[in-house]
């Protein structure tokens, strides 16, 4: 691994047990017959409700209208009914307005015809990429028209590809990387009219030899300059900030967006969705979602209508195996536990994780040692134990003040300390009382 590029400061190692699902093939999960979609699937506003109970919906029709700059359409992933629009709960813990969607009786979903598009501005494209409801799919849910949408004054010089994928169980990305490789390089091509930068790369961790051997082969074949990187194993260097640092050596002010520093970053997964987006007019409705962990019958990667309740693609994988100790809707290190299963999965929701006792291995906490290990691993700089300690006082200010919101909420911190602090949970409790505060 000498001479691999990666980011600098912090960061751990931790079990990739990737195994479980890396090699198995994306799969097309079953389409339940009762679908819940959120109308908040995206940072920024929630989506304007457009349907009411009784309604009539078509695949891919609009049900959801953005109510502001920072907001993205929701699209009914079948045709079927609106049974009722109710409040629910995501697995972020934040409330969100949900239409309950009954399948239609014999749906079968719609073949997608291919369009060119070489004839279209970026200013169409852009349109496009905003009309279905694309956001990054990485897990920060940004709506992409906005991230590609670059400010007067400001030039992209880079153009970066997120194929890290650096949590732990998760292939989604991977297997999408080695199975969609030509949609990929399509979606680069689109993305490169609409940004215009002057290099374009992909950043690929050295544990996914295969993908980073794929899209290197078709970039070549099809006369693509793309610089495919390999990376070092290093978590968490799938953070923007810290792919940036590792492929380009630049690095992003605090509270800067990565355009500060010339650069854009599209996760692999969201490039596809831009493909099927502007080639096949298709919205994001469905994506590749990661269901692995000890606790499941048959992990592997499935192709899941968002909407879908966990605990039907958890059926459609075989059930679990006995009572699971958690659920995890992400990966382990910055997902969410759910006690709900009929949360459903949304455009962000990158994997579903059912863990055994022995994977979750939790541990009592016990006070702080002052050992400083949190300290040492955390990519951002930050004294994660100091800022707790202001948090657990109420002392948000406090926190704030030495850069609580440059927190990434990566989890390396927590996962190095002995004495098994909660401290994301800490920095998130902390930013929302911080937020409440200011508002």
């Amino acid at each position: 691994m000498k001479g691999l590029k990666t980011f600098q400061r912090g960061g751990i190692h931790p079990k990739g047990r990737k195994e479980l699902t890396n090699t198995k093939k994306i799969v097309k999960a079953d389409i339940p017959e009762t679908l819940i979609v959120p109308f908040s699937q995206h940072l920024g506003a929630p989506a304007e409700v457009a349907v009411a109970a009784g309604d009539e919906v078509k695949e891919g029709m609009v049900i959801g209208k953005p109510s502001g700059f920072i907001s993205a359409a929701i699209h009914s992933p079948v045709d079927g009914k609106i049974k009722e629009i109710k409040d629910i709960f995501l697995a972020n813990g934040m409330k969100s307005k949900a239409a309950v969607i009954e399948k239609s009786e014999g749906f079968v979903p719609v073949e997608k015809k291919t369009q060119d598009w070489n004839n279209k501005t970026p200013e169409e494209l852009t349109g496009i990429i905003k009309d279905s409801g694309i956001v990054g799919m990485g897990g920060a849910t940004f709506p992409v028209n906005v991230k590609v949408s670059i400010p007067k004054g400001e030039k992209a010089e880079y153009l970066i590809v997120n194929g890290v994928e650096c949590e732990p169980y998760l292939s989604a990305d991977h297997r999408l990387m080695l199975e969609r490789t030509s949609e990929i390089i399509e979606g680069l091509r689109i993305l490169k009219k609409i940004v215009n930068p002057e290099k374009v790369a992909i950043g690929i961790e050295i544990n996914k030899p295969d993908a980073i051997e794929a899209i290197r082969k078709k970039a070549a074949e099809e006369g693509f300059e793309l610089d495919v990187i390999p990376l070092k194993l290093k978590y968490p260097q799938g953070d923007e900030k810290q792919l940036i640092k590792a492929v380009s050596g630049r690095e992003v002010p605090s509270g800067g967006l990565p355009i500060a520093v010339g650069c854009v970053v599209i996760n692999a997964g969201t490039v596809n969705a831009i493909y099927e987006a502007v080639v096949l007019e298709k919205p994001l409705y469905e994506r590749v979602v990661s269901v692995s962990g000890n606790g499941i019958k048959n992990p592997g990667n499935y192709l899941t209508r968002v909407g879908t309740p966990v605990s039907a693609l958890i059926e459609a994988c075989g059930g679990t195996n006995g009572t699971p100790a958690k659920i995890v809707v992400g990966g382990p290190m910055m997902g969410f536990t759910i006690y709900d299963t009929e949360t459903p999965v949304a455009k962000g929701t990158s994997g579903i994780l059912v863990l055994t006792e022995k994977e979750v291995n939790a541990e009592k906490r016990t006070s702080c040692l002052s050992c400083g290990k949190c300290i040492g691993v955390c990519p951002m700089g930050l004294n994660p134990t100091k800022m707790f300690k202001f948090i657990d006082h109420s002392d948000y200010s406090g926190a704030m003040d030495i850069g609580l919101m440059d927190c990434k909420e990566c989890g390396c911190c927590a996962y190095t300390c002995p004495a098994h602090i909660p401290l994301v949970q800490g920095m998130r409790l902390g930013k929302k009382m911080a937020r409440k505060k200011v508002s």
